[in-house]
Parts: C-alpha cells; structure tokens; sequence
C-alpha cells in the first residue's frame, strides 16, 4: 500500500483493533472445478475453467432484450431506462484509466444511444460508429453530468480534414483489460490499460500517409449539454515520438505523457484542422465553449500492409513528470509494451476475480456470474498519490458514482475480496469531507464534490460502521468520528437535527440510519455519552411513516415512490413491522408489492407515454432491480419470518432479470451496483450494510467459495438442483429451492443470519435444500434493537 500522510493514521488501539490484509499464496492462476449436472440426469460433467475467460464486457452495452419473463418476474414493472450503459472497453480492476472506441454516445461515449432515463433507449446511430478511441469512461451510469472520454486518439488514411468523421466498427473483440475493432478504413486498432496508463497499437493497411492524430480537446458525448470544453491547455512536441501535455478539465489538470513508436515518421502540431509546421509548443490561457478550436498531435508516416504502430500514454492529475514517470513505471522506457501490458492487467484481473469461485450452473448462468464479478471492480477509479486538491501522498479515490447506488451492495463486495481498497476508499471520501466540508454522495474526477444531495444523505457513515465493525485497516477511527458527527449536521441534516424529521421523506430514513451507524462507532471509542445521543435521534426513522397505512409519509421522491422506499432494511426492523400491524400484515404488503397473485405487465417501450408511466407507477410495483431502493426489499421477509419468500424473489430476479449478449441487462449496472447485488445474491448471502450483518438464502451455485485474505468463507449445498435462466432458453419457470437447515462449522444454525464478522473471519456453511418451504430461519429473527436475539440463538 502506498505510504500515507500522518495525520491521517492512528496507532492501533483495542477500540481500533486491526487485522493482517496480507493474502498468502498466489490465487490469481488458480482455475476453477466447475460441476454441471447433465441433462439426462446422469453423472454431473466436470469442467476445469478459469473464470477470467468467462467475463463478456458486451453484456450489458445494448438496450434490454431479456426473453419475456414468467411467473411472479412477469409482474414486475421496469420504468427507468432498460439498458446496462455500460462499455466494452479495457479496463484494469479499480485503475484509473480505462479506453474504448468512442462514439459520443450516451453515457460512456461507446454505443448507439442517445440520452433516456426511462423505457428502452433511442438510437443515435443505426450502427457501431468509432471517431477514435478515448480515455476515462463511466461505468453503468445514467445522467450524471460528467463523462469524460478525454484525449482521443485517431489512426487515419485521410486527412486531417476528416478528423472527427465516424466510421463502421467491425469485428470487436473485448476481454477484462483488452477492447480490438477494425475501423471501416481498414485500420485494426487494439487497446489495453494499465492502472495509470493506456497503451493502444494499430495495424494500417499500406498506405503512404498513413496519421496517428491525438486529440487533446476531445471530452463528454455528442449529446445536448454533454460536451466538455478544457478551461486551459498547453501541447508540446519533444521530437522523436514524444509529446507531452495538459488540459484542465472540470478544474482537473489531466496531464499525458506521449510516446509514438514510429521511427521515420513526421510529427506536428495541429490547431483547428490545419498543421503548424515547425511549431512546437501550443498554449491556450482561457477557453470558452465559443472560442474552442480542435487542437492537438499528429504523427504522419508510411506504412506497408499489416505494420503496426503503438501508441503509450501514461496519465497524471499532477502534472507532465508524473504522467511520464507513470508510464515508465508501468511499460519501461522501450517499446513494444502492448503485449506485456495486456498480459500484466490479465493477470490483475484473474486474481481480482479469482477471489470467488463458485461450482455449477449453466454455461450462461457462470457466464453472467462471471461479468457481474467483473462489473463490480471496474469502478470506483483509484488513483494513488494523484489527488489535484491536496498535496500528500495517498489515496485519491473518484468515480464514486454514486454512494447510493454502491454502498449496499458494492462497498461490502469490495471490503470482502479488496479490503485494502476499500479502506483506501474510506481514507479519501474522509479526506475529501477534510478538504471541501462534507461527505460526497457523488464524486468525480472534477474539482468539488458533485453532491447528488437530491438522491440521499449521510451514506457515507454506513461504509465507515462497516469497517469499523470489521476491523479493517487502520483509519484513524476519531478523526474519522469526529466527521462523521459533523457531517450529520449538514445539508438536509440540519432540518432533520431541528425537526426530527425532512422532506424528501426518505432523507429521514437515511439521516436516522446515520446517527445509527455513527452511534455505534462511538459506543466502540468509549464515547458513551455521544453514543446515546445519536442513538436516541436514531429512532426518528418513526417520524417517516404513517402509522395509519404502515408506509413512508407522502413526499417527493428521487426516483421510484414511497412503495419503493418503504421495504429498506431499517436498523430498527421490529419496530418496523410492528408499525406495519405485525408480520402478517407487513407480509402481506410485501407480497403486493412483489406482485405475488397478481397478472403480468407490459413494460415501457421507447418514448412511453406519459398516461402509460402514470398507470404504471400507480401499480406501486417491485420495479425488478432496475431501481436502487429496490435491492434490498427483497430480504425484508426475512425479518417478518419468510425466508421462503425471500427465496422466491430472489430467485425469479436471478432467472429473468439477467442474461447473456449486449441487453443482459434490466437497467442500468449503477457503476457495479447492481453487478454486485447479482454476486451477493448468487452466493445466497445479502449484506446489511451498516449492521454488520449477513442474511442467509439458497444460493444459486452447489457450492462457493469466498476468500478473504488468508481465509476462506465456503457456501455449499446438498440437494442442490441446477436451474437455467432465461438465457438458456426457458421453456418454462423453473420453481426456487429452499434452505431446509443449516450448519456453521459443522454446529448446527437455526437462524437466517449471520455476523459479518462471522463470514468475515473464513468458515463453512453447509446448507441443505429441498423444494418446499421449511421452518428453518422463521423463528429468530435477525437482530433489532427493539426485538433483540433470544439468549443462546447463534448468529
């Protein structure tokens, strides 16, 4: 890990207790024993597969075209946009640089589409269309304002001239670090990234003028309000295949180092399309939308058919040195780097992935598995010792896009199998509050925190109590208290400190769960007195809901409606129910809310009409995990005593909510957020995040395994029955499994929960299935403080 600033670290104390991240032995060539039953019903196949050469970057790249689900699946109704809007491009897991055949389509610059926030997506163009090849993409995002695609690169057989013009992609190609298409014009172009580098090699046809143009002044899409125009700029030309750089973009300065592997070639300045010839250096003081004008490299030469040129870039935040150093570091100071680069970040990502294994399943279903594993470490961007704003070294996290889509589901993934990063993400949203005042919902490589305060508040304080909890790393845990106090007093907190309670209404559920989460972190640092006082205004979450119908008080709402909302997994769940009138009545809600006994829907089409949106909201329906509030709904049977019906849910979202090819996807990947609640729930365990605590369901694969650090937490089944999903191509709906018993370490397990700690510190959990409901997990509930545990239930 890198070195830290001092200020920031604490020595370890029994209030801050800490543990080894060192992982022993070399899991990154470990290959995976996978079983799947035969059809015939015969002896299960065995395959040996890696699941690095499972990942298929395309899914989730095109408007949903998921086949018509069935069953409870058919009830659900999808109103935000039906696409993944994702990208193809390479990436390294969790590195700042990402690249990909750039469009300027809507919202990576990869694709066809154009801007939607509901129903299926429009197209722009009627084909895959490259202008060149940019770096820095967003990751299964929706309008978020900031969309990079900065520094374009372009090979060319045409003239400057033409610089800009789109051509036909044919013949794409993309593995986790690796994206390669061949141009209309002949051109094969392939990419890989290292974490602060992009390395690109293009093979020209023969040609006697063959160009390589960088464009510096390139940025956001080809969208109304999407472009981004740099403040400031300055290009220079170092000769021999080299140039260097910076924009400031965002209040960003984003420097490159440039280096051309073509010796023999020509290399120019250029500034609005026209070349300047013996020129050197390009500065531009102030840049306006009005005033921008193309400017850039170009590198000119010939080429004989099937020569390659490659191209390395090494980026920095902290100027030109840096970025060459960067580059250096990463593919040495000779060419060609391609291949070793592509093979360094192969290797990244295989031991990435390979910290879950799983066994069984379909080819489609482990395929899914696999890219959904892949999706959610592509984001957040992780640039160590590059922050612009602050001068030390350390982590410099961005591309928190936003908290509420990631930290219920994401965060978790990342402190189970990446503890360290996800320590180091917490390091930097802390220094971030230090620097700028509070604690970022949203934050992008640009200057300020993009707050997103309309989404949500205070979610930041779920992830700390987390790892606190955990004992992870080796934060300095009273600064950190120290801001998340303050922090609750901000924006929206200051009404709700007043009031005890804030519109929009769900800004009261998030508050209270802070003060929950901060109370808890400052009952473990001895700070009683404030432990009671944030827990005591913790309990406001009552003044959110309507006695009278057991839902959240009418208000505004981001996204979705106070059905929506009204399932969160509270810290206070037996209170909740019991506003509800009891389990049977909170049951029965949910049940309507999951559409159980009710007729299938038809979802949305491109540009719904307005009545067709206002009749679908008003079924207050379960909107199928294409909606952040709704990932979590599923599991709150669980404290009513229904496992069962978890279990049901679950799994038709598992069969008919995900699949293969470019529209496996119901909505958009949410920068990993929903790729992550797809792994938590195949592994048959859901995090409650802020709680330090796991819900147990049946898990989709025979056996899995998750391993953390030097210890591993195994999931495995016996009675586990293979189901297709709909990319198998369902005939019909195939009926869920459920846990019959349980075993923890070989003692047996009455409740459906466990201890994050418990999964944490490695273990086996040995779960017996079978097709009818049990009475396993219906009579402890998992734990609130209203209700607590019974004495000697284990959890």
């Amino acid at each position: 890990m890198p070195c830290r600033a001092a200020p920031r670290r604490a020595s370890p104390s029994p209030c801050t207790a800490t543990r080894s991240l060192t992982r022993t032995g070399e899991r990154g060539r470990r290959s995976h024993r996978v079983h799947v039953a035969e059809t015939t019903g015969g002896p299960a196949a065995t395959y040996s597969l890696a699941i690095l050469n499972e990942i298929d970057p395309f899914i989730g790249t095109a408007a949903t075209s998921l086949p018509r689900a069935q069953g409870l699946a058919a009830t659900w109704w999808w109103p935000k946009a039906q696409i993944g809007n994702t990208h193809p491009g390479a990436t390294s897991p969790l590195g700042m640089v990402s690249a990909c055949a750039y469009s300027g389509a809507y919202p990576t610059g990869y694709g066809r589409y154009t801007k939607n926030t509901e129903g299926l997506p429009e197209e722009m163009f009627d084909r895959s269309l490259a202008s060149g090849f940019t770096h820095f993409q967003q990751s299964g995002t929706g309008a978020i304002r900031k969309y990079y695609n900065y520094v374009r690169v372009t090979p060319m057989v045409q003239q400057l001239d033409a610089l800009g013009q789109a051509w036909p992609l044919h013949d794409e190609v993309a593995e986790a670090g690796y994206y390669a298409a061949t141009l209309d014009t002949g051109v094969r172009c392939e990419i890989t990234v290292g974490e602060k580098v992009a390395v690109h090699r293009y093979t020209f046809p023969e040609h006697r003028a063959a160009r390589i143009v960088v464009d510096l002044s390139c940025g956001g899409l080809a969208i109304d309000h999407g472009r981004t125009v740099p403040l400031r700029a300055y290009v220079e030309s170092l000769g021999h295949g080299r140039a260097q750089g910076t924009v400031v973009v965002e209040g960003v300065p984003l420097s490159v180092h440039i280096e051309v592997d073509s010796p023999g070639w020509r290399q120019m300045l250029w500034h609005d399309r026209r070349l300047i010839e013996g020129g050197t250096r390009l500065d531009f003081d102030r840049i306006r939308q009005t005033t921008l004008r193309p400017f850039g490299l170009l590198f000119l030469g010939p080429t004989g058919a099937g020569q390659s040129v490659e191209v390395r870039i090494g980026f920095s935040l902290r100027g030109c040195d840096q970025a060459r150093d960067n580059l250096h570091r990463e593919c040495g100071g000779q060419p060609p780097a391609f291949d070793a680069t592509r093979e360094r970040t192969s290797e990244r990502w295989r031991d990435h992935v390979d910290r879950v294994e799983v066994e069984g399943g379909s080819p489609a279903r482990r395929q899914v598995f696999a890219t959904a594993l892949y999706h959610s470490l592509v984001k957040p961007c992780f640039a160590d010792d590059e922050s612009p704003f602050w001068p030390t070294s350390g982590p410099f996290a961005f591309d928190v896009c936003t908290m509420w889509d990631i930290y219920k589901t994401q965060l978790p993934l990342l402190a189970a199998i990446v503890p360290d990063r996800a320590v180091d993400l917490l390091e930097s949203l802390i220094r971030v509050c230090e620097e700028e005042g509070n604690f970022p919902i949203g934050y992008r490589m640009a200057r300020g925190a993009d707050r997103f305060f309309r989404q949500a508040s205070a979610l930041v304080h779920t992830a700390l109590a987390d790892a606190h909890a955990l004992g992870l790393g080796d934060l300095d845990w009273n600064w950190a208290l120290a801001h998340m106090e303050a922090d609750l007093r901000r924006l929206y907190g200051e009404d709700f400190y007043e009031h005890g309670v804030v519109h929009p209404i769900s800004h009261t559920l998030d508050l209270a769960y802070a003060y929950h989460c901060t109370a808890g972190v400052a009952r473990a640092l001895n700070d009683g007195r404030l432990a009671d006082d944030l827990a005591a205004r913790s309990l406001l979450w009552t003044n959110a809901f309507d006695p009278a119908t057991g839902l959240l008080r009418d208000s505004s709402f981001y996204e979705g409606g106070k059905w929506n909302y009204s399932f969160r997994l509270m810290h206070d769940m037996a209170g909740r129910i019991a506003m509800a009138g009891g389990d049977d009545a909170f049951v029965g809600m949910l049940d309507a809310f999951f559409g159980f006994g009710a007729p299938p829907v038809a979802q949305p089409g491109r540009r719904p009409d307005p009545a067709e949106m206002a009749v679908g909201y008003a079924l207050n329906r379960f909107e199928g995990l294409n909606n952040e509030p709704d990932m979590e709904a599923p599991w709150s049977y669980h404290y009513a005593g229904r496992p069962d019906r978890t279990a049901e849910v679950v799994h038709a979202a598992l069969t008919w909510q995900f699949g293969t090819g470019p529209g496996g996807l119901p909505g958009n990947d949410d920068s990993g957020g929903l790729s992550s609640w797809y792994v938590w729930a195949s592994l048959g365990l859901f995090p409650v995040a802020g709680q330090n605590l796991f819900l147990v369901n049946a898990p989709a694969f025979a056996r899995a395994t998750v391993h953390l650090g030097d210890r591993d937490f195994v999931v495995e089944t016996r009675g586990h029955r293979e189901t297709p999903i709909s990319s198998d191509g369902l005939e019909r709906v195939p009926p869920p499994q459920y846990v019959q018993s349980a075993r923890l370490n070989g003692e047996p397990l009455d409740v459906a929960h466990l201890s994050a700690a418990t999964v944490h510190a490695g273990g086996r959990l040995q779960l017996e299935l079978g097709p009818e409901p049990a009475a396993w997990g219906r009579r402890v509930r998992p734990p609130s403080p209203s209700d607590p545990p019974e004495p000697g239930a284990r959890t």
